[in-house]
């Protein structure tokens, strides 16, 4: 029975992009790079995402099956506004949702690959998502 998701393992065009998105935006660090695969840990794991890069891949037709998104949890409101700082410094298009129990920003990586960041804002009542999606100012965090 497996005890944690072991690592995400993305498909990219340009893996020195990816590469600088990723350690950028999220502070991983790169634990190991081999010819066309990169992988990159927050420090726990060898690899919390692996990259890959595959130029000739296409992207997934819109609306299709397969990955949404891939979603990363942040520690405090401040770490989630200054990604999002960060992203519109990187002219990346973000979409702040207030889903009730957590505010996440939604975005793509520059592969066109779903990206979420979010906070989680629960209480300790044992809060349930009641389907709430609502847009909130990350600059007011």
């Amino acid at each position: 029975m497996a005890s944690h998701l072991g690592h995400v393992h993305v498909i990219v065009s340009d893996l020195d992009r990816a590469i600088s998105f990723y350690t950028d935006l999220l502070g991983l660090s790169v634990t190991e790079q081999q010819a066309n695969y990169a992988f990159l840990s927050f420090g726990d794991h060898h690899h919390d995402l692996a990259l890959q890069a595959r130029p000739e891949a296409s992207s997934p037709p819109p609306n299709s099956r397969g990955l949404y998104h891939v979603a990363f949890e942040l520690d405090t409101p401040a770490a989630l506004r200054a990604c999002y700082e960060s992203l519109q410094e990187r002219e990346t298009e973000a979409q702040p949702v207030d889903h009730g129990i957590s505010k996440s920003l939604y975005f793509d990586d520059p592969d066109g690959n779903g990206v979420e960041l979010y906070i989680d804002t629960r209480d300790d009542n044992g809060e349930q998502w009641n389907g709430e999606n609502t847009q909130f100012d990350p600059m007011a965090l």
